[in-house]
């Protein structure tokens, strides 16, 4: 069996001012580094043979804390980094949303086929993740790895994982910042996930909840 850690990020800057951060490279945030004290102590006695992560600082750090005193290099991929934006990248989503209601809708109805102008649709982004994590799969087979990505990234794999239909990412949840999933993949890469959203090792006083439908975005 290939066992694979699949952890979102923790808290960054971007979550905290309510932007689009898509591949906008915002630093995490002072709760972030709290979370990734946490997840650092999650991981400290389990064994991992390789560390993959978006190129992204937020990415790379929360990988960073995965691998602690480990002597395991960080691999940069870009087939882990988030969607694009594109005419909403980097903006806040309440104005964002304001100005392309249509986006808006599909963001909430049918993230499936969210398509910003000049970024990533929503359906490319699915593909490619899947293909991403299948690669890194093949190359380690038989191996533990862990790869540190963002909410969307995971949202699409646990969509893939547990219904294998893009229709369904309205019904698949968002992970929680630092969020653990562990999937197994046998010789035919066949996954099982053994959990999935495990944020347990953040106290709840450093796990901010927000809510994600965008016609509230910018409220408390």
């Amino acid at each position: 069996m290939t066992k694979v850690y699949i952890v979102r990020h923790c808290e960054a800057l971007g979550n905290v001012i309510r932007v689009f951060q898509g591949t906008s490279d915002f630093d995490i945030s002072e709760t972030g580094a709290k979370q990734l004290e946490y997840l650092g102590k999650r991981f400290e006695n389990v064994h991992i043979d390789k560390i993959y992560s978006s190129p992204l600082i937020r990415t790379v750090k929360t990988a960073e804390a995965v691998a602690g005193d480990k002597d395991i290099k960080i691999i940069k991929d870009k087939g882990l980094i988030e969607l694009h934006g594109g005419v909403v990248e980097g903006k806040p989503f309440k104005e964002a949303f304001a100005a392309y209601p249509h986006l808006a809708k599909q963001w909430d109805d049918h993230p499936e086929d969210f398509l910003p102008a000049n970024g990533e649709s929503m359906r490319s982004a699915y593909n490619r993740i899947w293909e991403t994590l299948l690669r890194l799969v093949r190359e380690n087979n038989g191996k533990t790895i862990a790869v540190a990505t963002h909410g969307g990234v995971t949202r699409c794999l646990m969509c893939r994982l547990n219904f294998g239909d893009i229709k369904k990412l309205k019904d698949t949840p968002w992970s929680d910042n630092t969020a653990v999933s562990l999937v197994e993949f046998d010789d035919e890469l066949n996954p099982r996930i053994v959990y999935m959203n495990d944020s347990s090792h953040v106290p709840e006083k450093y796990m901010p909840k927000r809510n994600r439908i965008s016609s509230f975005i910018g409220e408390k």
